[in-house]
């Protein structure tokens, strides 16, 4: 009590060095809560990036590994070049269904696509009659395709990426599609085959196999691809204008019903670390994927939003450690300075037998006293203003948020066009498809957290003991008869 008692008085005597010494520490407390505060929000949109990838992991097929021992020196290296391709063993949606039982998948999805011929409708394309070089993409020459159609099946909404990252854009569309989109024969049509072929929402057309089988199905929606560039060279149609969309049920049917028809499968699994990917491939091969094929991931692009981020994190650190260092030693001068001035109080202290550690906790108990009262006011000033600093580094993202949601919801159908998305706000969705959701701080509380109050709470404790040290050296090293004998 005595030392604390001494330690008020000295303050209230010595108002003009204890107030300097306050609005220094007021500052740096202020800077800090605020350097905190960016680093928090940095952190959180870290946190937003990483998660807004999927650790998606697709199949694809091993060039690398199938072209090693090519001979094409002869017709002979060729011949078996060509027997090896053939024999590889494609995969089946049972195959994907026993792939995606494993402890490191944590969901799948994936696409059915078959190659049918028009029955009541003609596929979109102009034939020149100009006299064109083969390699011009011109007419039925470039058509590599035995079929008019490729039929599309979606397993789920995750499966249908062209919508999410805009490539295709839904411009017609009944009020309930979404209702029955994936329960039924129901199609979504490109805006170039519908209008090639005069084609309306609810018409229904009919769809052949090469054996002559037929399937109706009905167009619930008429949907435009945006990018641009995406066609043939010197096509009037885009790649997707023969490309007709339904769902996986559909196409299942049509392939168990006709075994003429040959389907190609595209799965996307979900796994639950990209550490585990390695052990998930040797897994696949060990349920029988061919070796040929290999596992692929998209951690390099899940990982490449965030090195801006962490940049500022990195700035928002050494800035910190810079005030720091510096305030650690402005204060332990001042203290310093305050010391040799107060030199004849510590003899007379120290000659009325205080001890010296009483004495060197007096001086600590005024810095620390002084030091509370301008963290309060430091942390409360730098909390007020974290709080604009950070939701104006979020605002960015925020408006790139919204602006992708109402995007994705427009590519739906949604918005104005009535498309009856289950989900309008689409959140959940752009999540995991590379799309962080990102929200403002409503609350103080939120940027300021008790994460950064503990650790302003350390910083402040920290400059204390640094700036006291020079306290305790002086008192340690002073004489209280030599003090008093210098005075006289």
């Amino acid at each position: 009590m005595f030392i604390l008692k001494n330690a008020w008085i000295s303050i209230k005597r010595n108002k003009g060095r204890n107030i300097l010494i306050g609005i220094i520490i007021l500052i740096i407390a202020c800077a800090c809560t605020i350097t905190l505060a960016i680093k928090n929000t940095a952190g959180y949109l870290i946190d937003s990036y990483k998660s807004a990838y999927d650790k998606e992991v697709t199949i694809s097929f091993d060039r690398e590994n199938m072209m090693k021992d090519f001979d094409s020196s002869g017709t002979e290296g060729r011949e078996n070049a060509r027997e090896k391709f053939d024999n590889i063993e494609s995969f089946t949606i049972s195959d994907v269904e026993s792939f995606a039982d494993s402890d490191y998948i944590e969901n799948y999805y994936y696409t059915y696509s078959v190659g049918l011929n028009g029955n009541n409708i003609e596929k979109a394309e102009i034939e020149s009659t100009n006299d064109k070089p083969n390699g011009f993409g011109h007419g039925k020459e470039n058509n590599m395709s035995s079929t008019d159609f490729t039929l599309t099946g979606y397993s789920s909404l995750d499966a249908m990426s062209e919508f999410i990252n805009g490539t295709y854009t839904m411009s017609e569309i009944v009020d309930n599609a979404w209702d029955i989109a994936f329960d039924g024969k129901y199609v979504f049509i490109n805006q170039e085959l519908a209008d090639y072929n005069d084609l309306h929402l609810n018409d229904k057309i009919k769809l052949a196999s090469e054996d002559g089988q037929t399937y109706e199905f009905e167009i619930i929606g008429i949907f435009t691809e945006n990018e641009e560039g995406t066609s043939e060279p010197m096509s009037m149609f885009s790649n997707s204008a023969n490309t007709i969309i339904t769902n996986a049920s559909a196409v299942v049917s049509i392939t168990e019903s006709n075994e003429e028809v040959t389907a190609t499968i595209n799965p996307t699994f979900i796994v639950d670390s990209y550490d585990h990917v390695e052990k998930l491939q040797k897994e696949f091969y060990e349920k029988g994927l061919d070796e040929n094929f290999v596992l692929q991931t998209n951690e390099e692009e899940a990982t490449s939003g965030v090195s801006s981020i962490e940049n500022i994190n990195s700035f928002a650190t050494t800035f910190l450690s810079l005030t720091l260092i510096i305030g650690g030693i402005v204060l332990f001068v001042i203290n310093m300075i305050n010391i040799r001035e107060r030199k004849y109080e510590i003899g007379v202290l120290r000659t009325i037998g205080i001890s010296k550690l009483k004495v060197a906790l007096q001086f600590v108990s005024e810095l620390a006293i002084v030091s509370v009262v301008a963290l309060v006011l430091g942390a409360g000033i730098g909390a007020l203003s974290s709080k604009e600093v950070s939701n104006s580094l979020l605002q960015n993202e925020i408006n790139s948020s919204n602006e992708r949601a109402e995007e994705i919801d427009k590519n739906f159908g949604g918005a104005d066009r009535n498309g009856g998305m289950p989900d309008r706000s689409f959140q959940g969705k752009m999540r995991g498809q590379g799309m962080p959701v990102v929200q403002a701080y409503d609350s103080i509380d939120a940027v300021v957290d008790s994460k950064v109050l503990l650790e302003l709470l350390a910083i402040g404790l920290a400059l204390v003991l640094v700036s006291s040290i020079a306290s305790m050296i002086s008192i340690e090293r002073f004489s209280p008869l030599t003090i008093l004998k210098e005075r006289s």
